[in-house]
């Protein structure tokens, strides 16, 4: 995966979550505890320009070896993104779900959204709870 997330001056999770501008910060501090709420044995951590949770072994684009986020969140300019970085079978798991989702954007492991009221929590729940058990991409 490229660096495709808007670069922030931020090292540490609290600091993102500062840095979120106030009519997001709300929404990014509730889905920050919502993922730890579903999926408390991933350990949450500031990686790539977002916030992540868990985390698996990757080789990115560059060939090098990394170890990137089983879930994780991100403001982004024009919505909110939650990366679901996991596949049941050969399926993102994201995509399995995405009728389910609600209001929403899905590609692949990316789930976008302007506003959390648009999110079916129950089912994002549930897709967290999956993707801390099937970490890894196709």
């Amino acid at each position: 995966m490229a660096n495709m997330f808007a670069p922030t001056k931020a090292t540490t999770v609290t600091q993102y979550i500062g840095m979120v501008p106030d009519d997001r910060r709300p929404a990014i501090k509730t889905l920050h505890a919502f993922i730890q709420d579903a999926a408390p044995k991933l350990k949450p951590h500031f990686a790539y320009n977002m916030l992540g949770y868990g985390a698996f072994p990757y080789v990115n684009y560059k060939k090098e070896k990394i170890q990137w986020p089983i879930i994780a969140l991100a403001n982004q300019k024009n919505y909110i993104s939650v990366y679901v970085c996991a596949v049941e079978g050969k399926q993102y798991i994201a995509e399995k779900f995405k009728n389910d989702l609600g209001k929403v954007s899905v590609g692949k492991s990316c789930i976008r959204f302007r506003h959390l009221e648009d999110v079916n929590l129950p089912v994002l729940k549930k897709v967290i709870q999956l993707a801390a058990k099937k970490p890894g991409l196709v």
